[in-house]
């Protein structure tokens, strides 16, 4: 199940504080992740467990975990149907995701740990 929030909805940090200071999570994806008041979370929900998330905001993608790619895939695709992907510049580890869910992406060489991708779907 996917849910989406932000961080006034009930229930987020029973969901999702355990990831916000997570070594885990930066280790994997040389990225920390933050609560900003401005993002939205899509958080995919594997028997009520948090196991994928990205959070947007204003159209870019500010950060991206999963446990798996098959949670990733199903909640990208999810998420460029609901709303357009503007240029975002996200971890590089799941390179071979985005591309599996139709993203353009670019910048390969700019980033050492990051990459640039979009979304033409809902243009």
């Amino acid at each position: 199940m996917i849910v989406k929030m932000d961080n006034k909805s009930k229930h987020f940090y029973d969901i999702m504080g355990k990831f916000f200071g997570s070594r885990i999570v930066q280790n994997k994806t040389n990225d920390r992740i933050y609560d900003d008041n401005n993002k939205e979370w899509y958080i995919y929900l594997d028997n009520d467990s948090p196991v994928a998330f990205v959070s947007i905001a204003s159209g870019i993608i500010k950060n991206v975990y999963s446990i798996k790619d098959e949670f990733l895939i199903e909640l990208l695709t999810y998420v460029s149907k609901e709303t357009k992907i503007n240029d975002s510049i996200v971890t590089k580890i799941y390179y071979d995701v985005y591309k599996t869910c139709g993203f353009n992406c670019s910048g390969e060489n700019e980033y050492k740990n990051f990459i640039r991708i979009r979304s033409d779907i809902n243009e």
